[in-house]
């Protein structure tokens, strides 16, 4: 087997996170190479695209963007659909969840706490809102392609557990909660086993 490392940021959570959890989810060996915020600087020339995650394989080289990596890991080990429409389904969702991190980081540099409010405010009742119910028609339940766990689950879980957290000011906890597929891809995530082991190392 070829050695493989994986580059992110020593955190619990983020883009690195869903990649590290799928690697392991899949029994595969890897490196959990994790930079600390004061040596990104000096890191970050040295990567593809001057951003984390990276995955390297050993003969073969490295691979940068996080959906790419997942689509990677999920293809090679099962962790998506073997049918190449609901692959492609699967990874919509990767880039839909995308598409709701980035809606949320643009708030994060407005700096008067009044418009910051306001403006994940109207994120929350407009368009999160939609994103959430769209998602929600594309689970079959518990995970997306039903009782199989997928890249796509492992993207969802990070993403909704970054609201969880508390970590997103003026956005409540509980906002996933009136979704039940949503709240029950989340449960059934961390109840997997796998899951449950990662965490338990730390």
């Amino acid at each position: 087997m070829p050695r493989i490392t994986l580059t992110y940021f020593d955190m619990t959570g983020g883009r690195g996170e869903d990649c590290r959890l799928a690697l392991h989810i899949a029994n595969v060996e890897f490196t959990d190479y994790r930079v600390d915020f004061k040596d990104w600087k000096k890191l970050k020339p040295t990567t593809p695209f001057g951003a984390m995650p990276v995955l390297e394989v050993e003969g073969m080289g490295t691979l940068a963007q996080s959906n790419a990596i997942l689509g990677y890991i999920g293809t090679k080990y099962g962790l998506l659909p073997e049918d190449t429409f609901q692959a492609a389904q699967h990874h919509a969702l990767l880039n839909a969840a995308e598409d709701l991190r980035s809606r949320v980081s643009r708030t994060i540099g407005i700096k008067d706490k009044d418009e910051q409010k306001q403006a994940r405010e109207e994120l929350a009742a407009g368009y999160m809102k939609d994103w959430a119910n769209n998602v929600e028609k594309q689970i079959q339940g518990p995970f997306v392609a039903g009782e199989q766990i997928s890249v796509a689950d492992l993207k969802l879980y990070i993403l909704m557990n970054w609201f969880k957290k508390g970590i997103i000011d003026h956005m409540s906890v509980n906002y996933f909660d009136e979704y039940p597929k949503l709240s029950g891809l989340f449960d059934a995530v961390a109840c997997h086993p796998k899951v449950v082991e990662w965490y338990s190392k730390d």
